[in-house]
């Protein structure tokens, strides 16, 4: 039902082409994002993605066991050409309010102030460059969210980030793409064969997709499978010519330098 409700989604959105649109002389863009910095990033996605030559955003949070442990081969990652995004610094998710019944008092969103979220976020930045001697990056927000208490923090990021992800489904458009809600398709409910059509469907109408990942056989409650995941990685690489594949923050910067972009 999921997939069926955003193929009309879809078709209504993007039905009519823009032949304006050129992905760094491809025909679509697409970002392959992992969030929550597991250790089946470094040990299973980074490695195939470095074999195949193709790079990606990995949204880390600070306090994250597999982060802290494992600073150098995170900054491994920057140096092979991946970006390493700010998923904040404790990754607090609204409870109540969205039914997150498992997220943890100290760090629901819903008894945060906007105050709170942006030192979290901000202090995260300052660990990040540290580690990486990056001062641009992009955001995603903790579980889609966006409010703290009853706040809206999004007007906040402009001065700190270059775009911010977020989980609504959809592609994006140069010229029409909210860089602080990014949209994206969480893989989950997807097979490999359905995320080749999208993507055939973003070549077809010259669109952007993000795709949001977190565990890769195993690391989370939301797992990807394994070959199914090296078999998307492997058609991309085969169709580099058509297909371009970057860190989200080098497309959002494509965008932002187009003439059409700039006409947003």
């Amino acid at each position: 039902m999921f997939i069926i409700t955003f193929f009309i989604f879809f078709n209504h959105t993007y039905g009519q082409k823009d032949d304006t649109l050129k992905w760094n002389d491809r025909k679509c863009a697409v970002a392959l994002t992992y969030d929550d910095a597991l250790s089946v990033h470094l040990d299973i996605v980074a490695p195939v993605l470095d074999s195949l030559g193709l790079n990606a955003t990995f949204y880390v949070y600070g306090n994250a066991v597999s982060f802290y442990k494992r600073i150098d081969e995170w900054r491994g990652l920057v140096n092979n050409g991946h970006e390493l995004g700010n998923h904040s610094l404790f990754h607090p998710c609204n409870s109540k309010s969205k039914g997150n019944d498992w997220v943890k008092s100290e760090y629901d969103l819903d008894k945060y102030t906007v105050n709170r979220i942006l030192d979290e976020i901000r202090l995260a930045n300052t660990l990040l460059q540290i580690i990486d001697g990056k001062s641009e990056r992009t955001y995603a927000y903790p579980c889609g969210n966006k409010f703290a208490g009853d706040s809206s923090y999004v007007s906040y990021l402009n001065s700190d980030f270059v775009a911010a992800r977020g989980v609504t489904p959809g592609m994006n458009t140069l010229s029409n793409i909210n860089l602080f809600n990014v949209r994206a398709i969480p893989v989950d409910d997807y097979s490999y064969d359905e995320l080749v059509s999208l993507i055939n469907k973003a070549k077809e109408k010259e669109l952007f997709i993000v795709f949001i990942f977190h565990g890769i056989a195993g690391g989370h409650s939301s797992i990807f499978d394994k070959n199914e995941h090296r078999k998307l990685l492997e058609f991309l690489k085969e169709n580099n010519d058509s297909i371009w594949t970057a860190p989200l923050i080098e497309i959002v910067k494509y965008i932002n330098d187009s003439p059409a972009g700039n006409m947003r």
